[in-house]
Formats: structure tokens, C-alpha cells, sequence
């Protein structure tokens, strides 16, 4: 890691000796709870750090004004600073995101969709057989990764993103949690070499407007990444491995695309699908957009998938 790196990763040891914590939401909501306060100044660092609100320099102690000035992820509006890093804790560990709004085209997003991948890795990995190599792929920031490559106890972990902020962010976290990571830069498993025994994604599952890679789920009402990269996946791994999938999926008519996609695709890569709702509603502002217009709801929903021997 470069200086401005090491900047980073000493404000996460910083705000972890200080016992931070803040849950990320969603862009609705946090636009939502912000409206409440026009105009708001900072008050902590979860003002800072969380909601992403202009600060005054002597609100921070030195020992995260320093890193986070010496980091250079801190813009000036008039006499105030303002953090374009957010930081959440998930776990035991925290973990750098962009600051909101995530309007870029390389924003490094992290959200609710999150807390529920990891909880989804959290029941499912302990079931699996003994895993060597993890590959999270379209990892963001590094959260999946990290913590499969915890629970799963891998000894070789690879991130993969098209995004290069992404991977700078992804290390920097997995440094502060203490797990080893290789970062491939590239989409799906593009440059990912040897045996793969376990692939987990949690990919852009949106119609987005504007393209940006981290939203953008392309065709399917936005299931289409989530498709391809599963049966890449699937093709992959070696006889006993496993694909672990979260995503949200657009349920039309009570037929959910995506799911059936799986179990059309699946059998002939000798794997087999498990494949829950884990929220039937999320996101419900996307049924207002036209792209949606024939949509009832956005589920989130897990899949694994094991190949035969």
C-alpha cells in the first residue's frame, strides 16, 4: 500500500479504538434522514463518517483529522471538510465505502444488500466442504470476501471488480480485518488462476439509467449479470465446490426470471440449486420507473449451487 493507503487504514484502527459503529441504509433512506436535517453540520464522527455531512476541522481529534488529510479523500465546501470516504461496521470489522451521494461512475457502494450477503455466507459456508480457494466476484469493497475468506478459513482469498477504487478500497479492508487477499482486476473470473472451490457474488442487480457498474444489472429487470455470472461460476468450480449467490431479482406476474434461468441452465453443468426468497420486497421505489412498469416487486433472494463429482 501506497502513504495515502496507510493513511486509511490507520483511521479504520483509530475509529475502531474509539468503538465506532454506524449501519449503512439505503441511498432512499439516508436521502431521507438527511432531508430532516437541512443544512446540518457534523456533530461525530457518525456524522462524519456515516451520513457523509460537511464537518468543522476542529470536530475531529488528531488522530483522525490526520489520517484522513493525509489519506486525501476529504473535499473543502467553503470552511467546511467533508469525508469521500463512508465507513461501516459490519461484524467485528469496519469497512471503507464511498461517501453519499454514491453518483459516480466508480463509486464503491455498500448497503443493506450487504448486511444480508454476509448473513447469507454466515449459514451457508459452514455447510459446505472444505474450502481452499474463495473468489468473490464484483466484490465492491472487499465485504464478501473478507468475511467468507474468515469464516471458511481459505487460504487464498481473490477479489475481482472492473473497478479500480473498488479494489484499492477492498485491500485496504481486508488489511484492517487481518485477511490475506489476492485482487484480480477484471469482470467475473477474468484472470482468476487454479482450482476455484467456492465463487461467491453479490452483483448489480438494477436498470440503470446511467450505466454506473456498481448498479447496473443489464437485462432481465437487471438479472441478467446475475445470470451470466453464476453460470460462469457454475463452470468453474471444481466437482464439490459451490456457488453462493445473493442478488435481487424483479418478480413479474408471480414469475420469478431468474430462478427459472437457474433451473433451465443448471442441470446440464451436472450442479444443483438451492434457491430461497430472502426478502420478498425490497427496493420498492423501483416499480415507480418506467423500465419496472410491468414488475410487482424486487425480491432479494439467495441461491447455492453445487457441482457433482
Amino acid at each position: 500500500m501506497n502513504e495515502a493507503d496507510e493513511a486509511l487504514l490507520a483511521l479504520l484502527g483509530a475509529l475502531r479504538d474509539d468503538s465506532y459503529r454506524f449501519v449503512t441504509t439505503t441511498p432512499e433512506t439516508h436521502r431521507r434522514v438527511l432531508e430532516r436535517r437541512p443544512g446540518a453540520i457534523a456533530g461525530d464522527s457518525r456524522d462524519v463518517f456515516g451520513w457523509s455531512l460537511p464537518f468543522r476541522e476542529s470536530l475531529l481529534p488528531s488522530r483522525l483529522l490526520d489520517p484522513l488529510l493525509r489519506s486525501g479523500m476529504v473535499e473543502r465546501i467553503g470552511d467546511h471538510l467533508k469525508s469521500l470516504v463512508r465507513i461501516s461496521s459490519i461484524g467485528g470489522s469496519l469497512f471503507l465505502h464511498s461517501a453519499y451521494p454514491t453518483d459516480a461512475e466508480d463509486s464503491v457502494f455498500l448497503g443493506p444488500d450487504t448486511y444480508r450477503f454476509v448473513s447469507l455466507l454466515e449459514v451457508e459456508i459452514p455447510r459446505l466442504a472444505e474450502v481452499c480457494h474463495v473468489v468473490d466476484i464484483g466484490t465492491g469493497a472487499g465485504v464478501g470476501g473478507i468475511v467468507a475468506g474468515r469464516i471458511a478459513g481459505a487460504g487464498e482469498v481473490t477479489l475481482t471488480d472492473v473497478n479500480p477504487a473498488a479494489l484499492r478500497l477492498a485491500r485496504i479492508n481486508a488489511a484492517h480485518a487481518g485477511v490475506r487477499v489476492e485482487t484480480r482486476l477484471g469482470s467475473g473470473l477474468d484472470g482468476v488462476e487454479g482450482a476455484v472451490d467456492l465463487v461467491i457474488a453479490n452483483p448489480p442487480f438494477v436498470i440503470d439509467e446511467a450505466g454506473r457498474a456498481y448498479r447496473d444489472g443489464g437485462d432481465m429487470h437487471g438479472a441478467a449479470l446475475s445470470l451470466d455470472w453464476t453460470l460462469a461460476a457454475a463452470r468453474r468450480i471444481e466437482p464439490d465446490g459451490a456457488v453462493i449467490l445473493y442478488t435481487g431479482t424483479a418478480i413479474a406476474g408471480g414469475e420469478d426470471g431468474l430462478k427459472a434461468a437457474l433451473q433451465r441452465e443448471l442441470p446440464a453443468l451436472d450442479c444443483s440449486l438451492a434457491y430461497r426468497e430472502i426478502d420478498p420486497d425490497i427496493f420498492g421505489e423501483l416499480v415507480s420507473e418506467p423500465a419496472y412498469c410491468d414488475v410487482d416487486r424486487v425480491a432479494a433472494v439467495g441461491a447455492v449451487i453445487r457441482r457433482g463429482p
